[in-house]
């Protein structure tokens, strides 16, 4: 077990908290693996101090200069010693999967880095006797707010765009993957001059309600349930802080008559079950064309049998425990609750006795009017239902207030493009499992969230441009 270590992160160094201890259980086991001690309000206030006093210098440092310590930082998480291991003994995701976090945020260092050669001033020639000058820099000190599932590559898709703009950084992460977020912060601090992230680990409400208070906090970056999230915009409202938001998704999933089946089955294993089902873009609402029911269905149980769930550490494990008690329970409810409804219920092994495991499951025909099929499931259980008429799927993805991701499984890409652009949707994946990449932009509609991540859109949150006129030399 680890010792109490801090949570309370200021230029590189841990400091004293007075907030609450937090203990930190594996959920393979149900055993204690480590204390945090968080930090309060006013630990909260001296990080937005602490980033302010090098905002400067990091703002004036040339961008080349800047992207060479992204690169340096992807660096580090590509070879940092332990690091996936704890990811995977914390949250429960397979090595192998942690192993993939750690190279998807290096790749978005790496992307950022990139674009911080872009970011130069612009004269521009635009009016008759005019000259028009564009500054672009820093917003100014972000704050960032980060969930459990991805510990790791949700920070970096934050933090990177911001260092590369220049910006300073204000850093929460959950209470549920601590040990995850401060050794990820560790290696950033490790490369940046000190003061740039600072992490302040404790009660959400409590720290985010002072860094929305000081007007020094210019942008705050968010990703979390649809409900938080929309106690933080409440919340940003006055001070009129921009926001961006990456919220809760119920990704539809559509299986066409033409679809190769294998390949359907195994690219929904993914969608479904990556992660322990805990992504916000995972596959929730499944659909088949009742042409290939019966022979997807048949596919698809075989491999939600092979699952293995297990020890997150062996590698023939397939399958983790979910995160914490309360989610087992919730979701084993769920189940339950959908059997006796009425549904076919299909599970692969049952969980292990020790630890919080719930068995990969296979629910055909839910009510659609089931609470359980209108909300996101966030773990390892696949409701499934039949369609004749492409309508239906579409009618019943439209009448969500989500809007994250969506799948089509096709023998035809660009027919499979054209489905998708009737689905209101911010990424998607035609006989794609995994859309997003750092390349890309990625950010949901409506009650899935505000703003983008990833390629140009995920670094335009944290500048700000001043434009100067002057009469032509």
């Amino acid at each position: 077990m680890q010792d109490d270590i801090s949570g309370v992160r200021l230029s590189g160094r841990h400091h004293a908290g007075g907030g609450p201890r937090y203990e930190v259980v594996e959920p393979a086991t149900g055993r204690t693996i480590g204390h945090v001690a968080a930090g309060t309000g006013r630990d909260a206030a001296r990080a937005v101090d602490v980033a302010a006093a090098a905002l400067e210098g990091w703002r004036s440092t040339p961008a080349p200069r800047r992207g060479a310590v992204l690169r340096a930082i992807a660096g580090r998480l590509r070879t940092a010693d332990g690091l996936a291991e704890t990811v995977a003994r914390e949250t429960g995701k397979c090595l192998r999967e942690a192993s993939a976090e750690l190279a998807l945020a290096a790749d978005y260092f790496d992307w950022y880095a990139g674009l911080a050669h872009t970011l130069t001033d612009q004269v521009l020639s635009v009016r008759p006797g005019l000259r028009h000058l564009v500054r672009t820099g820093p917003v100014g000190v972000a704050a960032v707010l980060t969930p459990w599932n991805f510990p790791v590559s949700i920070p970096a898709r934050k933090i990177a765009p911001a260092l590369a703009a220049g910006c300073a950084v204000v850093f929460k992460p959950s209470e549920l993957s601590l040990l995850s977020s401060l050794a990820f912060a560790e290696i950033c601090e490790a490369e940046l001059p000190d003061g740039l992230v600072n992490t302040v680990a404790g009660d959400g409400p409590e720290i985010t309600g002072v860094w929305l208070d000081d007007r020094r906090v210019r942008l705050l970056h968010f990703t979390g349930s649809t409900a938080v999230g929309r106690s933080i915009a409440k919340a940003a409202g006055p001070a009129l802080t921009p926001v961006v938001m990456e919220l809760g998704g119920r990704a539809p999933f559509i299986v066409l008559p033409d679809a190769d089946l294998d390949d359907a089955a195994d690219t929904l294993m993914v969608a479904k079950f990556r992660n322990n089902g805990a992504s916000c873009i995972a596959a929730n609402n499944v659909w088949v064309h009742e042409d290939v029911r019966e022979e997807f269905l048949t596919r698809l149980a075989e491999r939600v049998s092979r699952l293995v769930p297990g020890d997150p550490l062996d590698e023939r494990t397939t399958l983790g425990p979910v995160r914490t008690r309360e989610m087992a329970d919730r979701l084993e409810g769920a189940v339950a609750a959908l059997a006796a409804a009425g549904a076919s219920v299909h599970q692969g092994d049952g969980p292990r006795r020790d630890g919080w495991y719930v068995a990969p499951t296979l629910v055909v025909d839910p009510a659609q009017d089931r609470p359980e099929w209108r909300e996101e499931v966030f773990g390892p259980i696949a409701l499934v239902r039949s369609f004749t008429d492409l309508k239906e799927p579409i009618a019943d993805a439209s009448a969500t207030a989500h809007g994250l991701a969506g799948y089509v499984c096709t023998g035809d890409a660009a027919a499979g493009a054209d489905l998708l652009a009737r689905l209101d949707v911010g990424i998607a994946g035609v006989n794609v499992a995994t859309p997003a990449t750092p390349e890309i932009p990625f950010g949901g509609r409506g009650d899935s969230g505000i703003g983008y991540e990833g390629g140009l859109p995920g670094l335009l949150p944290f500048l700000a441009h001043q434009s100067i006129a002057a009469p032509r030399p």
